[in-house]
């Protein structure tokens, strides 16, 4: 029977999906110039990781195939973007890193945790660490709004922070954070709870800077938070 849960985890299919698919104007700009410039690919291939680790997730816990369903859907399109910056990186020594960063985290360690964990956990506790791995790498993804903010304060300008970014950021966390309510499920609350935080501070930040007269110039440059500053770790998770 159709419930509220149900609901929330079909909206929260819908704005992860818009997250998700948000970078698609930087990597149309790095395919029709056929180079990626100054773009970084670190944080596309940590949110491929992220991706992999909720579509683990949600198979195996009960009741949460819309948790894996999305995340599918978005290590589809992380792969594409990948791809897509291999094949017009600017360089031989930015495509070979990305090679290797690509094949250690979203190949290598994917495949040997969750080997790891289905012949050794069993269970709550296999579901407990999964969650734990999720946890992890939905943080790490959120540095990326991390550094738009920092680059707003220090400017004072709203210029390198899309709005619609945040406000999806800001919508996505929301809906994620009551379904894990509903839910009971604070693997899922975590995160999300935090990167409604995070997108409710980008929205004030948004207001406090704007201004009505400014340039209408709309820069592609931390669309994913990954142009002027590398993702921290160089994260619609649940995203």
């Amino acid at each position: 029977m159709f419930s509220i849960i149900t609901l929330f985890g079909i909206l929260g299919n819908i704005t992860t999906g818009l997250v998700y698919l948000s970078p698609a104007k930087t990597f149309w700009r790095i395919a029709r110039n056929r180079s990626t410039e100054e773009f970084e690919s670190i944080p596309y291939i940590c949110k491929l990781l992220n991706a992999y680790q909720w579509v683990y997730y949600g198979i195996i816990k009960p009741n949460s195939v819309l948790v894996a369903t999305i995340n599918g859907f978005g290590a589809v399109v992380e792969l594409v973007f990948i791809v897509i910056f291999l094949m017009f990186a600017s360089t031989q020594k930015i495509r070979v890193r990305t090679a290797i960063l690509f094949g250690v985290l979203d190949l290598v360690f994917p495949a040997v945790s969750f080997l790891l964990m289905q012949l050794i956990l069993h269970g709550q506790l296999r579901i407990d660490i999964s969650g734990m791995f999720c946890v992890v790498f939905s943080m790490i993804t959120y540095g990326s709004p991390l550094s738009a903010m920092k680059t707003v304060v220090a400017t004072k300008s709203v210029e390198y922070m899309p709005f619609l970014l945040s406000f999806f950021l800001f919508i996505n966390g929301g809906v994620w954070t009551v379904y894990a309510f509903l839910t009971e499920d604070y693997f899922i609350g975590i995160p999300n709870g935090t990167g409604f935080l995070l997108g409710t501070a980008q929205l004030i930040l948004y207001v406090t800077y704007m201004k009505p007269k400014s340039s209408e110039k709309i820069s592609d440059n931390l669309e994913d938070g990954s142009k002027h500053e590398p993702l921290i770790p160089s994260s619609n998770l649940v995203s």
